[in-house]
């Protein structure tokens, strides 16, 4: 009996605010040229998705047509339409090609008051309007790796209650996100495996991934896989070598 292909890597780069719009292209370019060439992503055994602003979203679906690089939203009304000033609906970005949405990052929790009530719905938006939502979860306090598990699994499984559909795990401690180092592989490791097997047995998530973000970047992703099926890049990503690196070292692991 033949041994199951292991599933690609998904790897996957939110832009934030960092960079202005010609910039988001140029950066685009190069990253769908590197998608276009490079053996790990050709063959399929690795996966990228990209998260610009949103004025950019349009123009960097088009730049990175045919590359094999996917884009998506760093964020998604709770709401399909309606009188909602300033926010983005699904259907919409849908319509434009999103492939992903971003859900419960530590930044939109601290800075706009997001709870678990607004990412559980913004959750279920994404999933009605096939989307595949990036859910970041992650303790806020480091704790030891058990507990973080713990702490971790239960939350994912609060946002999670009550909804259907394949599910991007984003393991992103908030202590960790702009440190100068990720969180230990222990500990990245443990929580991951923690996600995962809670995943595999929700047979309405079949298909979901656990990623690790918060301070990843190159040298990182053999130390945690395959409890992590994946890295979400920051500012590591900003220079396209540090991409180029992460999908060598898939080459030869």
């Amino acid at each position: 009996m033949s041994t199951p292909a292991a599933p690609p890597v998904l790897l996957g780069v939110s832009l934030k605010m960092y960079f202005g719009h010609h910039r988001t292209l140029r950066w685009a370019e190069q990253v769908g040229r590197l998608a276009a060439r490079h053996p790990v992503t050709t063959s399929g055994a690795a996966r990228l998705f990209v998260l610009p602003a949103f004025p950019a979203i349009v123009p960097v679906a088009a730049v990175l047509e045919g590359t094999g690089v996917a884009v998506g939203a760093q964020d998604i009304a709770t709401e399909d339409s309606g009188p909602y000033t300033g926010e983005v609906g699904g259907p919409s970005l849908a319509e434009i090609g999103c492939a992903y949405a971003e859900v419960g990052h530590a930044e939109r929790r601290r800075l706009y008051g997001e709870g678990d009530t607004v990412v559980a719905a913004k959750t279920a938006a994404a999933l009605r309007n096939g989307l595949t939502p990036v859910l970041c979860v992650g303790e806020r306090d480091r704790v030891a790796p058990d507990e973080a598990a713990r702490r971790t699994v239960a939350e994912t499984e609060r946002l999670l209650y009550g909804l259907t559909g394949p599910v991007t795990v984003a393991y992103e401690p908030q202590w960790a996100i702009g440190a100068p180092e990720p969180a230990s592989a222990e500990h990245i490791t443990t929580v991951c495996a923690g996600l995962r097997g809670w995943l595999d047995a929700q047979p309405q998530h079949a298909g979901s991934t656990v990623i690790y973000g918060g301070s990843a970047g190159p040298g990182l992703l053999g130390r945690i896989a395959p409890a992590a099926g994946g890295l979400f890049l920051g500012r590591f990503a900003h220079d396209v070598a540090a991409v180029e690196t992460i999908l060598d070292e898939l080459a030869v692991a």
